[in-house]
């Protein structure tokens, strides 16, 4: 092959290859005029990979950061709307304030409507101790008698006022008044109990009856005026 001449047309080579894929064309570098450049040779696929990478990171970098309080995808707000958003924060822990406040109230008068009702007997604002039909006949029951364990508290008192007293005598009786008084009410408390349990059973054979005898047995321990709900029914009178 000889070499070109000026201004002749340079005839076109033919590349022959060798049989192993991959290999360099034969002849590349025969042709001084024509020389490959390194960087073609030994190009890096990794960084053409990461080139792309690249400019979408460029690209996604140069857009506008996003205000923490804004939802994604969307520019962050303006000062006047984010003054008018912290408002709505003030407004909506004003509002939270009120709600409490009127929890109070409502905790208030719940509560005042249910001492009326201990003092009325009115079933809508009674305890759930207290209210259903099985535990009002068991509190008009022992009402309606005249127990011995009312009388503890001040049976209690003077049995200590005597035993206090320098005197064989006088402390020997107020032990012996104190046993008395123990059996007593043992024996009443037994008599109320086993009446109270016959009177429920014949009358609330389907209701649920349980804990109202010694709801009922509880109730005599304490004072007729002090009793809560108040008495409904006078004594001797049949509930």
């Amino acid at each position: 092959m000889t070499h070109p001449e000026a201004g002749h047309n340079v005839p076109s080579v033919p590349l022959q290859t060798s049989g192993v894929a991959g290999s360099f064309p034969t002849g590349l570098w025969s042709n001084p005029e024509y020389p490959v450049p390194l960087g073609f040779v030994f190009r890096s696929r990794a960084k053409e990979e990461k080139a792309p990478a690249a400019d979408k990171a460029t690209v996604t970098d140069s857009k506008q950061p996003r205000h923490p309080e804004a939802p994604k995808g969307r520019p962050t707000p303006k000062r006047s709307v984010a003054q008018s958003q912290r408002r709505s924060v003030a407004n909506t822990s004003m509002s939270r304030k009120d709600a409490a406040k009127r929890q109070r109230e409502e905790r208030r008068a719940a509560l005042e409507r249910q001492r009326q009702a201990l003092a009325t007997g009115d079933e809508r604002y009674l305890p759930a101790r207290d209210k259903g039909p099985v535990r009002r006949f068991a509190r008009d029951f022992v009402d309606s008698r005249f127990n011995i364990a009312e009388y503890f508290l001040p049976m209690a008192v003077i049995i200590l006022v005597l035993s206090v007293v320098r005197q064989p005598q006088i402390q020997n009786a107020a032990l012996l008044l104190w046993l008395v008084v123990i059996v007593m009410i043992v024996l009443d408390s037994f008599v109320t109990g086993f009446r109270l349990k016959k009177r429920l059973a014949e009358r609330f054979p389907d209701d649920n009856r349980r804990g109202a005898v010694a709801y009922a047995l509880m109730r005599s321990l304490q004072m007729r005026r002090l009793r809560l709900p108040k008495p409904q029914v006078k004594r001797g009178e049949r509930p």
